[in-house]
């Protein structure tokens, strides 16, 4: 039976293809397909009386999250996940750049990049607690050095949230540019500099432009987390600092209100498919 299978296979180029497919496929449909599904048609049912759904068919999910009050949670996690981005590519593209550059010292300093992936998220984020609290190490040690007299308030504000996500995702960001970094040619840079470029305008004219893509990638990689992250903002934001992600876990849990959780995993999902087409429509050949 296996030799008929197999000589099957070699006969049929296109069903060889499709069995190595179907494992891949299979799991997306499980994990990815089918809850989308589940998700979308609770969107659209009505709430039941003790939580979960009734059978019937509604908007008043969708049309509910048009409230001013969801609108500033939308907004507000928009922004965070922005700055959230352009901070960490003011930061991890210089630490990417002198990466490619330390020579000898470039795989410990990817070693150090990568660290942090050891420990749980959950941990980390424990630890920023530790580090922003009032009578924590940044507290302390400005107490100490008589640059404060009193504690600064960074835990439990929207500050504690956007430290917590840079801190998070900022490796995703160095890794994807370090590696469009160390692609490029070391001879387009010599050949900049022979017809007499700076090297300011060998950096904005040769090395930026090609690093372009690694950019993208990572500010994507940022981005997306950013915008559905509920964690850090849950431990390091409190009430202050509710975002999208922490409605949704809410309906889900607390409130039990699913079709409403499952609308705006829904439209947040959208947001986040826009963001994708967006990259891939203006991402650099």
């Amino acid at each position: 039976m296996r030799r008929r299978l197999l000589a099957w296979l070699t006969r049929r180029p296109e069903a060889e293809a499709w069995a190595l497919l179907s494992p891949g496929t299979f799991w997306m449909l499980v994990f990815f397909i089918i809850p989308v599904v589940v998700m979308c048609a609770y969107s659209a049912m009505p709430r039941g009386t003790y939580g979960g759904v009734d059978p019937g068919f509604t908007l008043e999910a969708y049309t509910r999250f048009l409230h001013p009050v969801y609108l500033v949670i939308l907004e507000r996690t928009f922004v965070i996940a922005v700055l959230t981005t352009a901070f960490c590519v003011l930061a991890g593209y210089p630490v990417a750049y002198a990466i490619t550059r330390s020579g000898k010292w470039r795989t410990l300093l990817l070693f150090l990049v990568v660290l942090p992936f050891w420990t749980s998220f959950l941990v980390r984020t424990f630890a920023m607690i530790f580090l922003m609290r009032d009578t924590g190490l940044i507290n302390s040690w400005l107490l100490g050095l008589g640059v404060i007299k009193q504690p600064i308030e960074m835990l439990y504000t929207p500050f504690a949230v956007f430290a917590g996500l840079v801190y998070g995702y900022l490796p995703f960001m160095i890794l994807p540019v370090y590696s469009s970094l160390e692609k490029i040619d070391p001879s387009l840079l010599e050949a900049a500099e022979v017809l007499g470029a700076r090297p300011t305008a060998r950096f904005w004219r040769v090395t930026l432009p090609l690093s372009a893509p690694g950019l993208i990638a990572g500010s994507l990689l940022v981005f997306i987390p950013s915008l559905g992250s509920f964690l850090t903002s849950d431990l390091l934001g409190g009430a202050k600092g509710l975002l999208v992600g922490n409605l949704i876990q809410n309906q889900f849990s607390t409130a039990r209100n699913w079709p409403f959780g499952s609308a705006a995993s829904l439209i947040l999902m959208t947001l986040v498919l826009i963001a994708t087409l967006v990259y891939l429509r203006f991402k650099p050949e």
